[in-house]
């Protein structure tokens, strides 16, 4: 009989999937790391049951604990998971930019969600960063995960998305296109397939009011370059621990609007229900047309699941209050 132990044991081996429509202007093959296929929806499953396993094994999560995070949502789920699974209370931190349906969902698996304001400085003691934080001070017998700075978040892409890329493309990927926020997912994917072959070429998906395009050019980190932007789970006001820019090749900024046209657009051309980094993501891939050339292969990964995004980029009403739509 083929059966999982339990609802981690069908984490990872996540499916290629050929971008057909949305793709046609490009020379190349395009191939979607379909991450929704995980547990949790989301490729954060990953990365979460592996900081769990790391803290466990040295002791920094001790048996009845509480798992404390400040999360955009999907590595809330996916910590969700593990403490259900494994018997740990959680206690997540998100800010009040996130979909209801992500703080519903981290509800529904036995959370406690804090919802924190958006538009305040990373080192303001309302900002997520900081309540989390403090809450893992201040809660006895917890463990503060802070994936920004886990680096077990990269080591979990290292272990087993970059592996898996390597094998389904049978070692002919040539370029790896993400969207980056922790920067676990890019560092540690492209670590792993530049080892295999340092000519391919990773690019990352940064979003307009974040810093990572500017920084990884020139060195600065500009604050004039944060602003408050709608695109969830890409993007950074901080430099995560957990980007390698040495591993990057380069970055191309999405605007908010082609991020929600195109999160709908995958869904009704190509049949992909996907959150709003993948409609960053493809849009990036477009804008990134003259890098390829008809013998490449090029794999871009897909984060999330559209069920967390009905209430906006999938709400008419929210997308033409916006302005995204007529």
């Amino acid at each position: 009989m083929e059966y999982a132990e339990n609802i981690l044991g069908t984490i990872g081996n996540t499916p290629l999937v050929k971008i057909n429509h949305l793709a046609k202007e490009l020379p190349c093959l395009v191939l979607a790391k379909y991450e929704t296929f995980n547990p949790g929806n989301s490729v954060k499953d990953r990365m979460a049951l592996k900081m769990v396993e790391d803290a466990e094994a040295d002791g920094r999560l001790q048996p009845g604990g509480t798992i404390i995070e400040g999360t955009s949502g999907n590595t809330g789920m996916g910590l969700a998971l593990a403490a259900v699974v494994k018997g740990y209370k959680s206690i997540f931190v998100t800010t009040d930019k996130q979909s209801k349906e992500k703080v519903d969902v981290l509800k529904a698996m036995g959370a406690e969600v804090i919802v924190c304001p958006t538009d305040v400085a990373p080192d303001d003691p309302r900002s997520y960063y900081s309540v989390s934080k403090r809450l893992g001070e201040e809660t006895p017998n917890s463990w503060y995960v802070n994936q920004y700075d886990n680096p077990s978040n990269a080591v979990a892409h290292y272990e087993s998305t970059g592996p898996e890329i390597w094998k389904q493309t049978d070692g002919k990927v040539t370029h790896f296109v993400v969207g980056v926020g922790t920067g676990g997912t890019i560092s540690g994917v492209g670590k792993y397939l530049k080892e295999q072959n340092p000519n391919v070429k990773v690019w990352g998906i940064d979003t307009y009011g974040s810093v990572f395009k500017k920084y990884h050019e020139t060195g600065i980190f500009d604050e004039k370059e944060i602003y408050p932007y709608v695109t969830e789970g890409i993007g950074e006001d901080i430099l995560p621990e957990n980007v390698d820019f040495d591993v990057i090749d380069g970055f191309t900024k999405v605007t908010d609007k082609d991020a929600a046209v195109y999160t709908q657009l995958l869904a009704k051309v190509e049949g992909m229900f996907l959150g709003n980094s993948a409609g960053a993501a493809m849009k990036g891939l477009l804008q990134l047309k003259d890098e390829f050339n008809e013998d490449d292969v090029v794999v871009v990964l897909f984060h999330d699941h559209g069920s967390r995004y009905v209430g906006k980029m999938f709400n008419d009403d929210w997308m033409r209050k916006m302005g995204y739509i007529e």
